[in-house]
């Protein structure tokens, strides 16, 4: 893996908006809590190889490294260098000398066969740009029994992106956010015809009320990459239809509005699924 790495529009615009977000990424523990929930799923143990996908500030990979111990080994990986930037400093405090953390495209990876006993993709999966093709790549990588461990998140979540799905609708425009891993049968599909066996999918009811303010700022625009979409599906509108979909999206907001706040849905699925043993299932055609 190089230092450098070539990313397209897409993949770089999210590498720059995580870049971003990395100095204050662990201020929540919202996404460190998740990620322990998932490799506490991952039923991971001491000696074995794991492969951490999109690691961020390194939460699933510095949990995992803590149970495989010296005997084990963790690679993290993800495209955004001010989040690894994070994770090694981190994993330098905790003294973990088993961890590797590397610049790289996660649907671009290079390892050898069978290499990882887990694999890891906490919060992360439905940025890939093409979540089938992601899978089955990942699939090689496991070893014959291995267990990949990702975060989806039901069709609900995320008040703003399905408030934003329900204004782009009127003009005529696809927000996917969630909607291809939005319900238990897609998450069963995606593992399925990637080739996994024993598809378990747990699902924990997150969320919390936020200001109407907050929920507010969270509009999607034209600035923001959209999951799995590329250019900004908004940014087909002309400025007048623009400025038009962010008042709809705000009245449509307000009317969600209670005492508490207005209610953000994070429904979040822990899925996992296992190589078969011969290592040989068929992957099906996506």
């Amino acid at each position: 893996m190089n230092h450098r790495i070539q990313l397209d529009r897409y993949k770089q615009e999210i590498a720059d908006l995580y870049t971003r977000r990395s100095p204050t990424y662990d201020s929540s523990d919202w996404h460190f809590q998740i990620a322990r929930r998932l490799v506490e799923f991952g039923q991971v143990s001491s000696g074995q190889q794991v492969l951490d996908i999109a690691t961020g500030t390194g939460h699933a990979a510095l949990a995992t490294a803590e149970i495989v111990g010296s005997t084990g080994r963790v690679v993290g990986v993800d495209i955004a260098a001010g989040m690894l930037d994070r994770a090694r400093q981190k994993a330098l405090e905790l003294n973990l000398n088993n961890t590797e953390l590397l610049l790289a495209d996660a649907e671009t990876l290079d390892f050898a066969n069978n290499s990882f006993d887990r694999i890891f993709c906490s919060s992360a999966f439905i940025w890939m740009s093409d979540l089938h093709s992601a899978l089955t790549l990942w699939h090689k990588f496991l070893k014959p029994g291995g267990i990949i461990g990702i975060h989806a998140f039901a069709d609900t979540a995320f008040v703003a992106g399905v408030v934003t799905q329900k204004v782009a609708e009127k003009y005529g425009i696809a927000f996917n956010m969630s909607k291809p891993t939005g319900t238990v049968e897609k998450c069963h599909s995606l593992l399925e015809n990637a080739g996994f066996e024993k598809v378990d999918i747990k699902i924990e009811q997150n969320g919390s009320y936020i200001t109407l303010e907050k929920a507010k700022s969270m509009w999607a625009g034209i600035s923001h990459p959209a999951p799995g979409q590329y250019p900004p599906p908004l940014s087909a509108l002309s400025p007048e239809d623009l400025a038009q979909a962010k008042t709809e999206f705000e009245v449509e907001l307000a009317a969600l509005e209670t005492e508490c706040g207005v209610w953000n849905d994070i429904t979040t699925f822990y899925v996992s699924g296992r190589k078969s043993v011969e290592g040989t299932r068929k992957i099906l055609s996506c």
